[in-house]
């Protein structure tokens, strides 16, 4: 799980019961000896490389490896590490899969990480009341493998194989959000250590059901908490049920104006999309070349469509007409899970294939959402932005939902280059803040640049 509790404890105690790193060295061999007595030796390291291991994501922040990390195997254990680590003012860095792009895992007070991966039991199926309750190390891909006979699924997909407990906990969204919905609509009840140990159910002991007006919202309230107000250790999500069919489709357009505008028009003619996702050109040349394919350099929707046989060929034909009346070509659709696969693996692949236009740079990616009436407008302006910043970038997007991202590589080494990255980064802010946006991005992450310890919200 790729969230953060850390700084919430240690800022309480005005001494340290250990040494940090940073500071004073390393933790002291009583406190290290006192996590093998909660989880076993054999699940408590304190290696060099196993610690620089987790103390990275796959951002460009520099390697900040916590002092020690430990696999708790069930939430008992969780409990009591919580505890111990409180009471010495020791920060908490919970890891999952490791797959963040915005340096969540970072321990910049050093501390200890917990590895929740071997905690992956899915406990509960609730087949009539479309649920499941995960541990924390249970990811997305495991969980759809596990339903596969059941005509259920779990549809929110950020794109990496993220550990489910980590997506809720960094209310994360996907392709799938203009008809699913995100991580936060898709949650019904968490299992949630405090800081001191306490456990806590979100909605109650066991409870599964869609709605409540009894107490306050704590469900909502931890998911997108980053792990600020405690360690995820099970999540009961909802399921869906699976589609009788889906059929994907692509189609190229002249300009990014053309492309958007499709978008907006297809949802106000109320085709029921599933997937509606955007990758200007610059992209789709980098996933030509990554994945091997020949798609048509040019600015590009992929979409997915969910329904029956007959709804489906009624959605294709209405959205292919809108494409075409917007100068849209290349028009291509497929039915079979293979066929869909390669259509897709230009945006499923769309972080590495940007990485690959700059080897041995790292990626900053940033995360605007705005209302959909502005979306054409504001992106337009970022591309022309893009161009003028002399930076490599491609720009990708949600544009369901008026979410869309610029990935912009640079030198973790080049100091300039960085500042130029941090420039464009403010740039987009202030424009989406004037067009009424939601710039999704808190300020540690606009201050990283300034001060590598300081790394930003955590991503899935």
């Amino acid at each position: 799980m790729a969230c953060l509790l850390r700084a919430a404890t240690w800022r309480l105690f005005p001494w340290r019961g250990y040494c940090s790193r940073g500071t004073q060295g390393e933790l002291s061999k009583g406190f290290v000896e006192a996590l093998k007595a909660v989880v076993g030796s054999p699940h408590v390291s304190t290696a060099a490389a196993v610690r620089e291991q987790h103390g990275r994501d796959e951002s460009f922040h520099r390697c900040q490896p916590p002092d020690a990390v430990v696999w708790p195997q069930n939430v008992e254990q969780v409990s009591q590490l919580a505890a111990l680590c409180y009471d010495q003012g020791v920060p908490i860095i919970p890891f999952g899969t490791g797959t963040g792009l915005e340096g969540g895992v970072c321990a910049v007070q050093g501390g200890v990480c917990v590895n929740l991966t071997h905690m992956d039991r899915i406990l509960q199926l609730n087949l009539e009341d479309f649920s499941v309750l995960v541990e924390p190390g249970v990811t997305r891909k495991a969980l759809n493998t596990h339903l596969r006979d059941s005509g259920l699924w779990f549809p929110v997909d950020p794109g990496a194989d993220a550990s489910l407990c980590g997506m809720v906990a960094t209310g994360a969204s996907g392709t799938n959000a203009v008809r699913y919905g995100t991580m936060r609509d898709n949650v019904l009840n968490l299992e949630v250590v405090l800081p001191g140990g306490r456990l806590l159910h979100t909605a109650g002991p066991g409870r599964h059901f869609r709605k409540s007006a009894a107490g306050y919202n704590l469900t909502g309230l931890f998911v997108g908490s980053e792990g600020t107000l405690g360690l995820i250790t099970a999540a009961t999500l909802r399921l869906h049920p699976v589609p009788e069919a889906t059929v994907a489709a692509t189609c190229a357009f002249p300009s990014i104006q053309a492309a958007v505008d499709s978008t907006v028009h297809i949802l106000q003619a109320a085709v029921p999309v599933a997937r509606i996702e955007f990758l200007d050109d610059a992209m789709i040349d980098a996933c030509n070349r990554h994945s091997k394919l020949n798609c048509c350099v040019a600015p590009t929707l992929f979409l997915e469509f969910h329904g029956s046989e007959q709804a489906l060929a009624e959605q294709v034909q209405r959205t292919e007409e809108i494409t075409r009346h917007n100068g849209g070509s290349h028009f291509s659709w497929a039915k079979e899970a293979e066929e869909r696969s390669r259509l897709w693996a230009a945006r499923h692949n769309a972080w590495y294939a940007a990485l690959a236009l700059r080897p041995g740079c790292k990626g900053y990616s940033t995360d605007v959402c705005v209302p959909i009436s502005r979306l054409p407008e504001i992106l337009v302006q970022t591309k022309e932005n893009l161009k003028a910043s002399g930076l490599t970038g491609t720009i990708v997007g949600h544009v369901g939902d008026g979410n869309f991202h610029c990935i912009l590589l640079a030198d973790p080494e080049d100091p300039e280059e960085l500042l130029k990255v941090m420039a464009f980064s403010k740039q987009l802010a202030r424009k989406a803040e004037f067009r009424r946006a939601v710039w999704m991005e808190d300020d540690r992450h606009q201050l990283h640049l300034e001060n590598p310890d300081n790394p930003g919200p955590t991503p899935i």
